[in-house]
């Protein structure tokens, strides 16, 4: 295998795979990258074996050919080299020769064969999305996902696709979040895919937003593609809860908060606020929302907010995390926070958000200590 090319074009691809090269591997050959000739350049390509990423960039061939290289280490030589054409090439199995203006450097590769095969998806039997579309459902739902494994069916996002629309729905069973989008009379089959966030991200990461992706789904993967970029996906398997149930219906106390205001006066809470819980106290009254906080071997701290509040006087205690999270992904400057009860799931929502899009997030109450 023979190949030039330019330095931005190496980074390029580079760029692309690494995030798929697993931190640790008990299998040695998952550090490396794949890298491929193609009709038209070099094909990068990684893989953790849950998620895999490959990548085109336009390179001149001088002899076909393909091999494994150290991901980190082929990173960091690119990343240090003039702005001057890169010669690779492979001899043998394994050597790995790099040439750039006078810096010259030689690594150890592992044959082609030992990598493994990306999985089998089928894309005869694909869909098309908008890539911007994708996005917006990844950016306000992902962030939601649990980081436990005791259930791991939380640790992905599920993604709802009927005929007019799709939605995607993440939660960590203290907080939800959930949009929907319409969407054209799809072509994808109707049905639920429980995705994990890592290749959602990649997804966010790789296409752009007015690109459209072909989608297809094999036994238990999931393929994204465009003209030159895939990425592969293991779906996460079994049934995702029925989150319908945990939504509230018959929330009777609004407010309506500044998005700006609310976050900041959070964020001087969380100061005081215990490292465990983040809890915090809010209490509502007609005009003035009031913060309070109490950690024992810290100190306490208060703070007021004009707000419009309507229904009865509440006191309730959150997890102040949470709420700064889902404010972050708020896309209005007014957000509307719903209530029923101290004890009973709150709703926050964008306020005068003329976008198509149905967006809603859902957090539990802590319980206030007496």
């Amino acid at each position: 295998m023979k190949f030039t090319i330019s330095r931005e074009k190496l980074q390029e691809g580079l760029q692309a795979v690494t995030a798929a090269v697993p931190a640790k591997t008990t299998l040695p050959v998952l550090a490396n990258l794949l890298v491929e000739t193609t009709d038209r350049g070099i094909r990068f390509s990684a893989t953790d074996l849950d998620i895999a990423v490959s990548t085109e960039v336009s390179a001149d061939v001088e002899t076909p050919g393909a091999i494994t290289i150290p991901a980190k280490k082929l990173g960091e030589i690119a990343r240090e080299l003039p702005p001057s054409p890169v010669k690779i090439s492979a001899s043998g199995e394994q050597r790995v020769t790099l040439e750039c203006g006078r810096s010259k450097f030689k690594l150890l590769g592992l044959p082609r064969d030992e990598f493994p095969t990306f999985p089998s998806v089928r894309f005869n039997d694909s869909w098309r999305v908008k890539s911007g579309e994708l996005q917006k459902l990844i950016s306000h739902t992902a962030f939601a996902v649990s980081n436990e494994e005791s259930r791991p069916i939380l640790n992905g996002v599920l993604w709802e696709l009927r005929e007019e629309r799709m939605r995607m729905v993440a939660t960590n069973g203290h907080r939800l979040a959930k949009m929907e989008l319409p969407v054209e009379a799809s072509s994808a089959p109707p049905g639920d895919l429980i995705v994990p966030p890592k290749a959602l991200e990649q997804i966010r990461r790789l296409f752009p937003a007015e690109e459209e992706l072909e989608i297809a789904r094999g036994d238990n993967h999931l393929g994204f593609r465009s003209p030159f970029t895939s990425v592969f996906t293991r779906l996460v398997e079994g049934p995702y809860p029925n989150y319908e149930q945990v939504i509230p219906k018959d929330n009777d106390r609004y407010a309506l908060a500044d998005k700006a205001a609310l976050t900041s006066a959070l964020k001087r809470m969380s100061v005081i606020a215990s490292d465990q819980t983040h809890r915090i106290k809010m209490s509502f009254n007609s005009g003035m929302l009031k913060f309070s906080v109490t950690t024992p071997d810290l100190g306490e701290a208060s703070d007021e907010l004009p707000i419009n509040y309507t229904g009865d006087q509440l006191d309730i205690g959150f997890n102040a995390t949470y709420l700064l999270e889902i404010l972050r992904f708020m896309p209005t400057e007014q957000v509307r926070l719903t209530f029923k009860a101290p004890e009973r799931a709150a709703t926050i929502e964008p306020e005068g958000w003329d976008d198509p899009a149905k967006y809603l997030c859902l957090v539990m109450p802590l319980r206030l200590m007496d």
